[in-house]
């Protein structure tokens, strides 16, 4: 997982300055849309708004876009019906990719993510194939120097997180999906920054790729989280420091 979360913590810092600032603002829309369809517009009592609020907030979204999104939502304004669904492909040297998907056409949405794959020499699996690998859980990356291990360990166990794993550069606590607001505030609370605070798909073993797959694999999911429709691509590859400094240095 280290590698990825390292790529995921990477994308946020680079949406900042993104020049597709646009773009990420249509995903987040989308979310607070659904979020408030799904569980009304009031974020105090539904959990995945608040979070798609809070996400809104870290991009800067103007104001004014967040009302009309949860307008949408609850239904005070006309907005067009997106559907929630999960496609599942093998990435180079066999990775698994999850990648969650808001559209308002499905087959249109499909037949994209399809020629992605088809033109990067990777395949779509069928449903299920991929996903038994994952499980939805929370994620907070910390950077090392932010914060004392032991405190932060104790902290967010407290605080009720499942684990916390150390590698190189970061600290990577887990959680379940239900505990995953109380050990975001214990550390915020505490004034700990996370360089990445996000209920994901977290897989259960990673595959560790050479140069060669590890620059495809990233180029895959570049291309693939550029498409309007994806939101998120959830994967099990793992690589390199050094390759992931480069990509980093790159951006």
């Amino acid at each position: 997982m280290g590698g990825h979360s390292h790529w995921a913590t990477t994308k946020r810092h680079k949406a900042s300055v993104d020049a597709k600032r646009g773009k990420i603002f249509t995903k987040i829309i989308r979310e607070i849309t659904i979020a408030a369809r799904l569980g009304g517009g009031d974020p105090d009592g539904n959990p995945r708004l608040r979070l798609a609020i809070l996400k809104a907030k870290d991009a800067n979204m103007p104001s004014d876009n967040l009302k009309k999104a949860l307008q949408r939502g609850t239904g005070e304004l006309p907005g067009v019906h997106y559907e929630e669904f999960q496609l599942e492909g093998y990435g180079p040297g066999g990775c698994a990719l999850l990648i969650d998907i808001t559209s308002d056409n499905r087959n249109r949405t499909v037949a994209e993510i399809r020629n992605i794959f088809t033109k990067q020499n990777c395949s779509m699996a069928e449903a299920g194939a991929v996903s038994w690998q994952f499980h939805k859980k929370g994620l907070l990356v910390v950077e090392k120097g932010k914060v004392d291990e032991d405190k932060l360990m104790t902290l967010a166990l407290d605080a009720g997180a499942e684990d916390m794993k150390t590698d190189e550069k970061t600290y990577e606590v887990t959680t379940g999906t239900h505990e995953f607001e109380a050990v975001k505030k214990a550390l915020a609370d505490a004034r700990i920054e996370t360089a990445l605070a996000e209920v994901t798909f977290i897989p259960e073993n990673s595959i560790k790729l050479d140069a060669k797959n590890a620059e495809q694999v990233l180029k895959l999911m570049d291309t693939l989280e550029d498409q309007d429709d994806v939101q998120k691509v959830h994967a099990n590859f793992d690589i390199p420091e050094e390759i992931m400094e480069k990509v980093a240095a790159a951006g």
